[in-house]
């Protein structure tokens, strides 16, 4: 998408700006810019995706928004212990902010304890 000029670099920002505008309201769909840009971006990865989500180490909040537009799709981000079977924290999927894991799980009870000496 870089290595375009012209016409499709015009088509492009508008798609760019058209679905940052509607991921902030956790939509990431549009039919006509998917139809036409990011079609082939959705096929790398098989073209039925619905879902994805990352846990481990944090992403930065602006790859987490170009990867939602360009995959079509929500991102869940995630937090987890061993103890805990991995997940612990989950973000929502309707929930459009990059940049934080969300609540416990429905299956996990957190309990926060105060330690004088910290």
């Amino acid at each position: 998408m870089e290595e375009a000029t012209g016409c499709k670099r015009w088509l492009i920002n508008n798609a760019f700006a058209s679905k940052e505008a509607s991921a902030r309201n956790a939509v990431y769909t549009s039919g006509c810019y998917d139809a036409l840009i990011f079609k082939k971006v959705k096929a790398l990865l098989g073209g039925r995706v619905r879902i994805m989500v990352t846990g481990s180490a944090p992403i930065d909040v602006t790859v987490l928004d170009y990867l939602k537009i360009c995959f079509c799709v929500s991102i869940q981000e995630g937090y987890g212990l061993t103890e805990s079977s991995a997940g612990s924290c989950m973000s929502k999927v309707e929930d459009p902010n990059a940049g934080h894991v969300g609540g416990p799980i429905s299956n996990l009870r957190i309990r926060l304890k105060d330690v004088p000496e910290m």
